[in-house]
């Protein structure tokens, strides 16, 4: 395996229920913030980060995301005919992002800030890491709450419990996904061995970050946005 990331995963496979009538009739990666699709604002930073693979993983209304990214160079991953989770559903992609470390990312966030894949390249170290998350301090997680997910040591490496707050942004070694017995499970199963082996590491994003879970997540972050431009 090569050391450094050069694919990205995109994870769109899910049913959105928490933006209720919204997702009724599409999929949330195509609900629109600012005139765009959430699924265009990430791939315009993954475009600009410019990786060699891209791949979306399907499974809610998987047509209306296919015509969506037809004549771009994306590979959809559909599952069908139940949805396999974010663990689940990288093993199922991995024929199409070959064998590097790969990006992770989620598609219901909306970023204001450097381009948050290539910070994350720019700190991964594959000889101390098995994961990078990218997470942000809580003051600047809009539309977020909670008390964090991960505490940050001073040595790079990440522990459970309130502090920062996960993106959806990682890079991630993915040998070892298949021996996970299970078809459908979540990556943090496979954080939790890294976590063990103290190869779980984090950084902090500088800028805003917005999660576009809810109808009311699609207001803050348009007003987020709104403001990075003033």
């Amino acid at each position: 395996m090569r050391d450094a990331p050069d694919a990205v995963m995109l994870f769109a496979a899910g049913f959105g229920t928490r933006m209720g009538t919204l997702t009724a009739s599409r999929p949330k990666p195509l609900v629109e913030v600012a005139g765009k699709p959430l699924i265009d604002h990430a791939l315009d930073l993954v475009g600009a980060f410019g990786p060699a693979r891209t791949v979306v993983n399907t499974h809610y209304l998987p047509n209306q995301i296919a015509a969506h990214l037809a004549g771009r160079n994306i590979q959809i991953s559909d599952e069908q005919p139940d949805i396999l989770e974010t663990g689940g559903g990288l093993r199922k992609a991995l024929p199409l992002l070959g064998d590097t470390p790969v990006f992770t990312m989620n598609t219901d966030s909306v970023w204001s800030g450097p381009n948050p894949l290539a910070q994350l390249a720019a700190a991964w170290n594959p000889t101390q890491m098995d994961a990078l998350l990218l997470c942000i301090p809580r003051e600047d997680a809009i539309g977020h709450a909670g008390p964090g997910d991960f505490v940050i040591e001073t040595d790079g490496r990440a522990s459970r419990g309130p502090g920062v707050v996960y993106t959806g942004l990682q890079i991630l070694k993915t040998d070892g996904l298949t021996e996970i017995p299970e078809p459908s499970f979540s990556l943090n199963i496979f954080w939790n061995r890294m976590l063990r082996e103290g190869r779980l590491h984090a950084v902090t994003y500088p800028g805003k970050w917005c999660d576009v879970g809810t109808p009311e997540g699609i207001t803050l972050a348009e007003a987020m946005l709104h403001n990075a431009h003033v």
